[in-house]
């Protein structure tokens, strides 16, 4: 998208404390997060815990639970770690356990899992810390598992958003981003975080998967989804409106509904040594 979501990797990192406001900003409206967003695809999830030694699972940045509750279903046991409060208690809501901290600031304890996953949220950790933290309450054998949604609409939404976005909010860093940008920029952002994981000597070779589907959306969906994105969630009343509505008229002159291309990307490697 044009406007880095949270499931994106960022743009080069902001200086420590710059990117918290937004990372913790999606909980304005947490109910409409959890409706509008995305499943994974189930075939993510089977190949995670194919290659992990049980079914333990830690959730960090789990958001409402979307991911969590996949896992879940397919007979895990999941904590999840949450800075927005307002997040965590709604995912409590959903029968989620889950610890309110930042990744990098959450006590584990004596507590050890099988995999660590992290859905749309890694950009927000440091990668440094996060990486090796991940190694330190994995056991021998378990998997960390970073993915996310890539996904770029039609041009003829794209452009039209892109536009009212510069419109009203001139001065955001944002503003100056394409309408649409390249699948190879999104992985470029996953090469870099299997050279953050290899960089910690703890975990064997990353390897990178990739699972490409699509989904249909009305007017009405679409504009749903948007106000979930980072771009969106600081905005005045008065600027969403007048983004959505220049999106939303992009999506009539489509006919009322459109088909989105996504890509499921992950970086993804097991914790070294021996049980």
């Amino acid at each position: 998208m044009p406007i880095i979501p949270r499931e994106q990797p960022a743009p080069p990192a902001a200086q420590p404390g710059e990117s918290q406001p937004m990372a913790t900003s999606f909980g304005v409206d947490a109910q409409r997060y959890d409706q509008a967003r995305p499943d994974y695809p189930d075939a993510l999830v089977a190949r995670i815990l194919a290659g992990s030694p049980g079914t333990d699972v830690l959730d960090i940045g789990c958001g409402t639970g979307l991911a969590a509750r996949q896992f879940q279903a397919a007979g895990c046991t999941v904590l999840g770690v949450e800075p927005d409060a307002r997040m965590a208690d709604f995912a409590r809501a959903r029968g989620l356990r889950v610890e309110v901290a930042t990744f990098e600031a959450w006590e584990p304890g004596d507590r050890i899992f099988d995999a660590v996953i992290a859905a749309q949220s890694w950009h927000w950790v440091d990668p440094v810390a996060g990486a090796a933290k991940a190694a330190a309450v994995l056991r021998p054998g378990g998997r960390l598992a970073i993915f996310g949604h890539v996904y770029e609409p039609p041009v003829e939404v794209a452009e039209p958003f892109a536009a009212a976005y510069r419109r009203v909010a001139p001065d955001s860093p944002l503003s100056g981003q394409p309408a649409r940008r390249p699948l190879e920029l999104y992985a470029a952002g996953y090469e870099k975080f299997a050279d953050q994981i290899r960089e910690t000597e703890q975990f064997g070779d990353p390897e990178q998967w990739r699972f490409d589907w699509q989904q249909s959306y009305t007017r009405d969906q679409w504009l749903e989804l948007l106000p979930t994105t980072g771009g969106l969630t600081r905005l005045r009343p008065d600027q969403l409106a007048e983004i959505l509505d220049a999106t939303g008229n992009a999506i009539d002159a489509l006919g009322g509904s459109f088909t989105m291309d996504y890509t499921t990307l992950a970086a993804t490697a097991v914790r070294a040594g021996t049980f």
